[in-house]
């Protein structure tokens, strides 16, 4: 099971492909997006409420039965993916879980609570997005971790295998952005239709 966490201030076009991504190169039975209540690296008053957050993630993976999306780190109460990763493990212990990020995310890595920890309770699998490649692969995560990482072609072999274990996907990129949507829609949360459903098949 792949783990996607994120603010998905909106979803968007590019978390689903770098969802279509990550299922068929990992070959995931399925993949949760964890949507985060509020970012800790970044502002609030930047931050939709979470409802309107997570009905859009449902609404635009309407069609896309692998996709599931979870409020689950409301629900624990907890405010750090790492938390999150090992209340998991706790309840799942027979679930092999794999952590999925996009590369922006990989070159701030080394902000977040734990970040070393999240690597050694599960592998990860980052996915190129447009502009980070060299900012993720030069990151002091990359860094740390540079003798646990397994090619792209590989990426199968990563669900079998204990962490601290890696890959960087390589590949088409999706150009959307969350940052622009706010600026050309910045009232997206109030709208009644609040995404279009697209019907592409993982």
């Amino acid at each position: 099971m792949g783990l996607y966490g994120g603010s998905f201030n909106p979803a968007h076009a590019g978390h689903i492909h770098v969802s279509f991504r990550a299922i068929r190169h990992l070959r995931l039975d399925s993949l949760w997006w964890l949507v985060s209540p509020l970012n800790p690296l970044k502002h609030a008053e930047d931050m939709a409420a979470l409802g309107p957050r997570v009905r859009r993630a449902q609404h635009i993976t309407a069609n896309y039965p692998k996709i599931q999306i979870s409020a689950l780190e409301d629900e624990l109460g907890s405010r750090f993916s790492v938390e999150t990763i090992a209340r998991l493990r706790f309840l799942h212990p027979k679930t092999h879980f794999i952590w999925i990020m996009g590369a922006d995310n990989l070159a701030s890595f080394h902000h977040w609570e734990g970040w070393q920890d999240i690597f050694k309770l599960l592998p990860v699998a980052v996915i190129d997005r447009p502009g980070y490649a060299l900012k993720a692969l030069s990151s002091p995560a990359a860094r740390r971790f540079r003798a646990c990482r397994i090619a792209g072609r590989s990426a199968a072999r990563l669900k079998s295998m204990d962490p601290p274990a890696w890959t960087f996907l390589r590949g088409p990129l999706h150009p959307a952005s969350a940052t622009a949507i706010r600026a050309k829609i910045p009232d997206w949360a109030h709208e009644d239709d609040i995404a279009p459903r697209t019907n592409a098949k993982i």
